[in-house]
């Protein structure tokens, strides 16, 4: 594969790691609170603002999501999470995104990761 394809990368906070990136018509961004220490519903808000502003770096917006997977690290929360993203998603039903929402082990005090999948317009 040649060296100089147009990929757009958003740095992370760890080393070795991209909060985003942009290919062609697709951008594709994870998120996490950087502050571990709040509630659930907190970062998640923290994620969805993180969100925000990388797929704003990579050309596009949540209106654009096509795939969201989220990861719980306790799914007994779902609940509250679930009250969150309705907040920060679009009302229109023709904006949501297919997700997936699973329990997992996440590093240190982390509650909640998310991943998406968004068109670039």
């Amino acid at each position: 594969m040649p060296d100089d394809l147009p990929i757009k990368r958003v740095p992370g906070v760890a080393e070795g790691r991209s909060s985003g990136s942009g290919f062609g018509a697709l951008a594709f961004a994870v998120a996490t609170s950087e502050d571990k220490s709040p509630s659930l519903a907190e970062q998640a808000r923290r994620s969805f603002a993180k969100l925000d502003r990388v797929l704003a770096e990579l050309g596009t917006d949540k209106r654009h999501l096509l795939s969201a997977t989220v990861y719980l690290a306790d799914l007994n929360q779902k609940p509250v999470f679930d009250a969150e993203w309705r907040r920060w998603i679009d009302a229109d039903p023709q904006r949501w995104p297919q997700r997936a929402c699973v329990g997992a082990a996440l590093a240190g005090d982390a509650l909640v990761e998310i991943v998406v999948v968004a068109a670039r317009p």
